[in-house]
């Protein structure tokens, strides 16, 4: 049983002041998504990821199509209670705390008294907000309130996760936690529907993904449908090497660049062995740092598909 499915979802604005005209955000969304997948929707700016993600909460409408979570349509009661939602700019009443505010927020859940207490607690330790709990969201940075609606979205421990861009306004560090996070939600069965802009994200951690470009979805499958392992070259960091070393690496045929003194950044073809390249820098004297296949990944199958449907019509 699907966790997530759309059948012919679409969406339509109209557009303009004297003669109104259909712009169309979502057009004919045929999507599933299995129970305990993590599953990334990707896309450009204006892409449409907002919109289904919007279609799914029953924020907006369908022009026509459907959607069900859960085997239920959207909107059911008993949806509701199962999922969480992070919209891509949670805004919140600026005058309560983080800790006030979550704890409203389970006392819609039903929740009460110590539980209510630990389990607000809980989520704001797993979401990385220490003192700065106790202080008005007035004082709080884009990063940390992303945080705070992560751990709203966590409360009632849903089965069914939707994040809007999660990792948005959020540094190294915090990217690192929400990934956490979510392999977690996955390890104890829940399905996660993110959309992301950050593709070595969505790389790391989704099973499958989804790619829509002009409001259609124009590729899906898992990363291994989506991503082959094709090596098409090399990438090595050397250092102490001599010209005369940077000289036979391009008499292999690769190019070299340098990083600065003695240390280069070498590119070989497919064709050539790391094996030969690492023999001819022993010999000159230098020292490998580092070497790394250089291959297709998400990013490249992304920009590729964006390439390809771009302003093209879709009837």
């Amino acid at each position: 049983m699907d966790a997530i499915l759309t059948e012919g979802l679409t969406k339509h604005y109209s557009v303009g002041f004297w003669r109104s005209r259909p712009y169309v955000a979502l057009d004919r969304l045929d999507l599933h998504v299995g129970r305990g997948e993590v599953f990334g929707f990707l896309g450009p700016n204006g892409a449409g990821k907002t919109t289904t993600l919007k279609l799914l909460m029953q924020l907006i409408f369908p022009t026509t199509g459907a959607a069900r979570i859960l085997d239920l349509p959207v909107g059911h009661p008993d949806v509701r209670r199962r999922i969480g939602y992070l919209p891509e700019n949670p805004s919140f009443y600026d005058n309560v705390t983080a800790e006030e505010l979550l704890a409203y927020f389970a006392s819609l859940f039903g929740y009460r008294g110590a539980e209510r207490t630990a389990r607000v607690a809980r989520l704001l330790d797993e979401v990385g907000l220490g003192a700065e709990r106790r202080l008005q969201l007035r004082k709080y940075s884009k990063g940390m309130i992303q945080r705070v609606g992560l751990a709203q979205a966590l409360l009632n421990d849903p089965e069914v996760v939707f994040l809007d861009e999660p990792m948005s306004g959020l540094d190294p560090l915090g990217r690192r936690d929400v990934r956490d996070i979510i392999l977690r939600l996955r390890d104890r069965g829940a399905t996660v529907f993110f959309s992301s802009h950050i593709l070595g994200d969505a790389e790391a951690i989704c099973s499958r993904v989804g790619i829509v470009v002009g409001g259609r979805l124009v590729a899906a499958g898992t990363l291994a449908e989506m991503v082959p392992f094709r090596i098409r070259g090399w990438e090595m960091i050397v250092s102490s090497l001599s010209e005369d070393g940077a000289r036979a690496l391009v008499e292999l045929g690769g190019t070299t660049k340098v990083i600065s003194a003695e240390r280069y950044h070498v590119v070989l073809p497919s064709s050539v062995s790391p094996d030969a390249a690492i023999a001819r820098v022993a010999a000159a004297g230098g020292h490998l740092v580092s070497l790394n296949p250089i291959r297709d990944t998400l990013e490249d199958v992304f920009v590729d598909q964006v390439r390809q449907n771009q302003g093209r019509s879709f009837s």
